[in-house]
C-alpha cells in the first residue's frame, strides 16, 4: 500500500481499541520470567556450549602474537577462534570497526578471540589464559585536542546557510556567543548484548538481542560471507536497547564463529565491564551557539556549530539538526565537523542528534532570554514558526509547540518561578525552576506484516518488528483488533523473526507508527479477502464485535475462514509527503530542583512533560516511555559521563558501579500530558513517535532549573556539585 496523500477517515478512527490505555500483553510473561530473552533460549537450543570473548587491552595498535596453548588444554574447552582461524571476514554495512579484530586493533576491548567450552565458567577461565602481545601505536583520544583537525563529514550532513548570518549577528543589538560540551554516554540497558548461534549445514540461526532484524540479518550475512537466505535472526524480546542494539555486535558474530568451530550451538553474552568499550556509545560533543535578537526578543540570527569524533569511517553526532527547524529567524547557519578518534565506536543512542543538541541549544535560549529580560517561556513562544525556517514554503504538518509551552506553564505553576536566581528557599534548599523545548523529527519507514484469520476467528500478526520494552506487541495487537473488529484478546502477535515480513524495526522513534501502519495495510487486504469469502462488498463492509456486516446482513468473522485459513500480506510505503510537509514532534519540559546551599547537592523535585506527537496509540505505554525518557534526561544532566583515559584510550568507568544512572529515589514526581492531536500527513494511523521526544530537552531543563536555584550557569555536562560549590550564594 502506498501512502502518498494525507489520511482520511478510516477504521482506526473508531478508537475502540487503538488509543485506549491497554496493559502490555507481554507484561505477564516478563514479570513471571516466561518471556525468554536471547541468552535464555535453552528450550529452542538445548545442550549448547558457551563462548567467552578475549578483548583487546590497548586502544590502538597491532597484535604481535596470540598464545592460546594453555587455553586449548584447559578443562572443557571445545574451540578457540581468532582472526586467523575465522578466515576472511567482511565489515558489515552498519559497523564502523571489525567485530573480530586482529591483527589490527581499532579500539579498546575490540574482540580478538572467543573461547568455547562446555560451561560458562570453563570458557571464562580459559579465556583468562590467552596471552596477547601487542605493538601499541599512538592514538587520538581527546575530542578537544582533535577539534582543530575536524573535517566536514561526507555522509550527507551538509552545512546550511540561509540569509546573512554573520552580518545579522554582528548587527544584532542583543547577542550570545557561548560554547557547551556534552560527554560520551553509554546506553547501559538492562539486558547485555547476547546471542545463541546454531548451524544446520550451511544455514545459520541466531537468537539475538537486536532492534533491527532485517539490518542485522544482512550484516551477519555480509560479515560471514553467506547468502542472506541462509541466515535467520530471532529476537522475540529485548531487554532495552536505546540504539545500542540497532546493529549486530560482536556477540552474534563470535557466537556464529564459535558454533561453527565447535560444531555445536554456542551462546555468547558480553560481560557488562566489556560492553561499554566493545559496543557503541553516544559521542561527546563541543557546540558553539550564537544567537542575535532585537530588544523585543525576535531572533534575527541563529548559528549552531557542532564537533564530535568517531573512528575512521564513522559518522558525526548531528547535534545541530534541531536548530534548523525549531525557532524562527531570517539569518541562519549550522555546521557539523567530525574528528577522527580511536575511541570505541560512536553511534546512535536514543534521539541521536537532538538529545545532545538540545542540551546546548536550550541553555543558550535561557541565557538569551535572561539577556533580553524576557520570561524563558515567552521568549520561546515569541520565536515560534509554522514553516520550515530554511524552506519557508514547506509548512509543518502539525506544530502545536506553543500549546505545549502554555499548557505546561499552567500545569506546572510556572508563575511561581522567580526571575531572580537564588531567590527561593525551602530551609537549606535553594529552589529553582527550568524549562526547555522538546523537539524530534518524525521519521517513517517502509514496514510490512502478514495477518492470518483462523477458523476459530482468531487473528495472528507476523512481522519482524521488535519490542525493546516499548510496547510493540500491544500497539500492533490493538491495530489488528481495531481493523478486524475483534477483542484484543483474540489477536496473537508474533515478532522479531527474520522469516516474517520486513518491518520498520525499532529505532528513531519510527517503530510504533510505522509498524502499525504496515499492519494496517495487511489488515486492509485481509478485510477485502474476508468480505470476498462472505460475499459482501468490501467498500461498505463493517467489522465490529467479531462480526462482519454489510447491507444489513451480519456474519461471524470466523465464517470467512470456514474453508481454510485466510492470509494477507502487505507493507506500507511512503510517497513524497515528507517533501511537501515538515513532520516533527514537539514538547515542553518543566523541572523543579532543590540545591543544597552548603554542599551543592542537587535533587530533582518534580518534572512535567507536555507532548504533541500525533495520535497516541496507547496512552499507558506511551506515558511509560516518556517517563523513562525523562529519567534518562536527568541522568544526562546530573550524572552520566563516560570518563576517557586520554593516554591509553578507553572509558575508565566501564561498569554500572562507576557509570551512574538515576534510580527511583532520584525523581519523586513525574507527570506526562499528551495533547489531543492527530497528524493525517504522518500515516494512516495519524500517529507519530514519542519515545525519544520525551528525552529531548530534559537535561537542559534540569540545568536551567539549577541556574534558577543558584545563579551558577554550567555549560559543561554533567552538572555536578563540584561545578557549583565555589560559586554558590553566601549562606
Amino acid at each position: 500500500m502506498k501512502f502518498d496523500t494525507p489520511a482520511t477517515v478510516n477504521p482506526i478512527d473508531r478508537l475502540k481499541v487503538v488509543g485506549q490505555p491497554h496493559d502490555r500483553i507481554d507484561g505477564p510473561l516478563k514479570t513471571t520470567g516466561t518471556a525468554h530473552y536471547a541468552y535464555e533460549q535453552h528450550d529452542a537450543v538445548p545442550a549448547h556450549a558457551y563462548g567467552y570473548i578475549v578483548p583487546a587491552t590497548i586502544g590502538k595498535g597491532r597484535v604481535v602474537s596470540i598464545d592460546t596453548s594453555r587455553a586449548k588444554v584447559a578443562p572443557g574447552v571445545l574451540a578457540i577462534v581468532t582472526a586467523k582461524e575465522a578466515g576472511k571476514l567482511t565489515k558489515g554495512k552498519y559497523n564502523t570497526a571489525m567485530l573480530l579484530g586482529g591483527p589490527d586493533v581499532q579500539h579498546y576491548h575490540q574482540a580478538l578471540a572467543v573461547v568455547v567450552a562446555e560451561t560458562f565458567e570453563q570458557a571464562r577461565s580459559a579465556a583468562a589464559l590467552v596471552r596477547v602481545d601487542y605493538a601499541r601505536t599512538p592514538g587520538a583520544f581527546d575530542l578537544a585536542a582533535a577539534k582543530a583537525a575536524a573535517v566536514k563529514p561526507d555522509d550527507g550532513q551538509p552545512d546550511t546557510a540561509v540569509g546573512d548570518f554573520s552580518g545579522a549577528f554582528a548587527a544584532a543589538p542583543v547577542k550570545l556567543d557561548a560554547t557547551y560540551t556534552t560527554p560520551d554516554h553509554s546506553h547501559a540497558m538492562m539486558e547485555p548484548h547476547a546471542s545463541i548461534a546454531a548451524w544446520d549445514g550451511g544455514k545459520l540461526t541466531i537468537w539475538t538481542s537486536n532492534q533491527m532484524i532485517h539490518w542485522g540479518k544482512g550484516d551477519v550475512a555480509t560479515t560471514l560471507g553467506l547468502s542472506p537466505d541462509n541466515v535467520r535472526l530471532i529476537s522475540p524480546y529485548i531487554g532495552g536497547g536505546f540504539g545500542g542494539k540497532l546493529f549486530v555486535r560482536a556477540d552474534a558474530i563470535l557466537a556464529a564463529l564459535g558454533a561453527r568451530a565447535a560444531n555445536r550451538p554456542v551462546a555468547v553474552a558480553l560481560p557488562r565491564p566489556v560492553m561499554f568499550n566493545n559496543t557503541t556509545h553516544r559521542p561527546a560533543t563541543i557546540q558553539r551557539i550564537r544567537i542575535g535578537a532585537t530588544p523585543d526578543g525576535k531572533i534575527t540570527a541563529i548559528g549552531h556549530e557542532g564537533w564530535s569524533g568517531d573512528l575512521r569511517g564513522g559518522g558525526p553526532e548531528t547535534a545541530v539538526q534541531q536548530t534548523r527547524l525549531l525557532y524562527a529567524g531570517a539569518n541562519r547557519m549550522t555546521a557539523t565537523r567530525l574528528a577522527t578518534l580511536d575511541l570505541p565506536e560512536g553511534n546512535a543512542m536514543r534521539a541521536p542528534g537532538e538529545a545532545s543538541g538540545l542540551m546546548a541549544l536550550e541553555i543558550a535560549m535561557d541565557e538569551m532570554a535572561e539577556k533580553l529580560k524576557l520570561d524563558p517561556v515567552d521568549f520561546r513562544v515569541l520565536n515560534d514558526t509554522q514553516v520550515d525556517p530554511e524552506k519557508p514554503n514547506r509548512p509543518f504538518s502539525q506544530r502545536n509547540f506553543v500549546q505545549c509551552m502554555r499548557t505546561g506553564a499552567e500545569r506546572f505553576g510556572w508563575n511561581q518561578r522567580s526571575a531572580t536566581p537564588g531567590a527561593r528557599r525551602d530551609g537549606r534548599w535553594l529552589l529553582g525552576m527550568g524549562v526547555a523545548s522538546a523537539f524530534r523529527n518524525n521519521l517513517v519507514m517502509k514496514s510490512g506484516a502478514r495477518v492470518r484469520l483462523g477458523k476459530d476467528g482468531r487473528a495472528t500478526v507476523e512481522t519482524d518488528m521488535t519490542d525493546i520494552g516499548t510496547g510493540s506487541y500491544t500497539v500492533i495487537a490493538q491495530t489488528a483488533a481495531e481493523m478486524l473488529g475483534l477483542p484484543i484478546g483474540q489477536v496473537t502477535v508474533l515478532l522479531g523473526d527474520s522469516s516474517f515480513p520486513v518491518s520498520a524495526g525499532s529505532g528513531g522513534q519510527w517503530g510504533g507508527n510505522s509498524s502499525t501502519a504496515g499492519v494496517y495495510a495487511a489488515c486492509v487486504k485481509l478485510r477485502e479477502a474476508i468480505a470476498g469469502a462472505l460475499g459482501m462488498d468490501p467498500a461498505t463492509v463493517v467489522f465490529e464485535d467479531g462480526k462482519v456486516t454489510a447491507a444489513g446482513k451480519s456474519k461471524a468473522i470466523a465464517e470467512a475462514a470456514a474453508g481454510g485459513e485466510l492470509v494477507a500480506e502487505d507493507s506500507m510505503e511512503y510517497g513524497d509527503l515528507a517533501k511537501k510537509f515538515q513532520q516533527s514532534t514537539f514538547g515542553a519540559h518543566f523541572v523543579e530542583v532543590g540545591v543544597d546551599a552548603a554542599t551543592g547537592e542537587i535533587r530533582v523535585r518534580r518534572m512535567l512533560a507536555v507532548c504533541a506527537a500525533g495520535r497516541i496509540l496507547n496512552p499507558k505505554s506511551a506515558r511509560s516511555q516518556v517517563i523513562g525518557a525523562m529519567t534518562m534526561g536527568v541522568g544526562a544532566a546530573l550524572m552520566e559521563e563516560l570518563v576517557v583515559d586520554k593516554r591509553l584510550g578507553f572509558f575508565v568507568n566501564h561498569d554500572l558501579a562507576g557509570y551512574e544512572v538515576p534510580v527511583h529515589a532520584d525523581i519523586p514526581h513525574q507527570e506526562v500530558v499528551f495533547l489531543d492531536e492527530t497528524d493525517p500527513v504522518s500515516s494512516p494511523m495519524k500517529a507519530k513517535g514519542v519515545g525519544e521526544l520525551g528525552l529531548c530537552g530534559v537535561a537542559a531543563a534540569v540545568a536551567n532549573a539549577v541556574y534558577n536555584a543558584t545563579g551558577v550557569r554550567v555549560r559543561d555536562y554533567p552538572v555536578t556539585l563540584d561545578k557549583l560549590l565555589d560559586k554558590l550564594p553566601a549562606a
